[in-house]
């Protein structure tokens, strides 16, 4: 079974906290810190706004790495 995992780079984040708006379930950015992935194997059915926020960050520091499974 397929799917998909988020990731981040941190070095890159800056805390903009964009992902956080468009997919509060999936991302949490504290106050003046560092994107914190909540879910990092998200159900098929969140990938849309998944990639939405991915989209969003200004910074690039998120993206979708997909999973061919078995």
């Amino acid at each position: 079974m397929g799917g998909f995992r988020i990731e981040a780079d941190l070095d890159l984040c800056q805390g903009h906290a964009m992902c956080e708006l468009e997919a509060p379930d999936y991302f949490r950015v504290p106050k003046r810190g560092k994107v914190e992935i909540v879910d990092p194997e998200p159900p098929e059915n969140a990938r849309e706004e998944v990639e939405r926020a991915v989209d969003m960050c200004p910074t690039q520091a998120l993206f979708i790495k997909e999973d061919p499974g078995d």
